[in-house]
């Protein structure tokens, strides 16, 4: 059955006084090859004075936009069109010599050397007693079918970690959350992501969009941000971890970014002057009809 999803999400900025906006960074387009994309469009307001779309250094596409004059908002509206048709999930096509774990990587590439470096609360000048506990708990049990750990560990976090909807900026550190016993999706992702890397896997944050049955109207689709994490598997390639739901990512998970660590793939980042600042965001999901056409808006910034 085709199902393709229209998603508006507005996000909103207001500020007490006139403020200087620093260059900003836009991460709000998905990545390649995550998810069938249809159409995209984005919209800010006030016209920025200068915009463009690049590729950062871990393979984002992004928008900066810089403002010369004073401004008392910021607006950005996304449209998104993606195609959330259900598919099978596929088996994980692992390299022989990366079926079993045993805490030995088999990829030594380059390019995944900044995914496996320590989160920082790993310095040895923190103690994280509860991380090491958990670490050892699981290196303990290997070598190990790659595929039956990774899943094992990611609902084993789901379960012993309470959701926690956290609307304060910020992620916790792996000790944070495991001293909490609860924490936000992105909490959790980070706490996996600590794990994954101490048991000699590349991984990485991700931050996205979630489109799911609303949980009052399950025959309506709604959609949110997110985060979760990917793991690097030897052959496989990056596949998607959900400690929220304790499950592999599946084709409502949009990824818009991914980086080593959680602030590299926020949202929106950039300097603002000192101010009082307010934020809000929303988002409205239309199914739309089999043979809809799939517009963009008209924006200041064409993807």
């Amino acid at each position: 059955m085709n199902a393709r999803a229209m998603l508006v999400h507005h996000t909103r900025y207001r500020y007490d006084r006139p403020v200087h906006l620093g260059p900003q960074t836009i991460r709000l387009h998905p990545l390649p090859g995550c998810a069938p994309l249809l159409a995209h469009g984005l919209e800010i307001s006030p016209a920025p004075s200068s915009q463009a779309w690049c590729h950062d250094p871990f393979g984002n596409r992004v928008a900066r936009v810089t403002f010369d004059e004073r401004v008392t908002y910021f607006d950005i509206t996304v449209q998104l069109t993606t195609d959330q048709t259900p598919t099978a999930p596929r088996p994980l096509a692992i390299a022989p010599a990366a079926r079993i774990w045993t805490a030995q990587s088999v990829d030594d590439s380059p390019s995944l050397i900044a995914y496996r470096q320590p989160a920082p609360t790993d310095a040895p000048t923190r103690p994280t007693p509860q991380l090491d506990a958990l670490v050892e708990k699981w290196r303990a049990r290997l070598p190990r079918p790659t595929a039956e750990l990774l899943m094992d560990l990611t609902r084993a976090i789901a379960a012993d970690i309470t959701y926690r909807i956290r609307p304060e900026a910020g992620v916790w550190s792996p000790e944070e959350t495991l001293g909490h016993a609860a924490g936000s999706c992105r909490d959790t992702a980070w706490l996996l992501i600590a794990v994954l890397r101490r048991l000699g896997f590349a991984a990485r944050f991700v931050s996205g969009y979630l489109f799911q049955p609303e949980r009052d109207a399950p025959e309506q689709l709604g959609c949110e941000l997110h985060a979760w994490a990917q793991v690097h598997v030897p052959g496989a390639g990056w596949v998607g971890l959900d400690t929220t739901s304790g499950l592999q990512a599946t084709q409502g998970h949009v990824a818009l970014a991914v980086a080593p660590r959680p602030q590299q793939a926020a949202p929106v980042s950039g300097l603002l002057d000192q101010c009082k600042a307010t934020f809000e965001a929303t988002m409205h999901t239309t199914v739309l009809p089999p043979h809809a056409a799939c517009g963009t808006l008209r924006s200041s910034l064409s993807s």
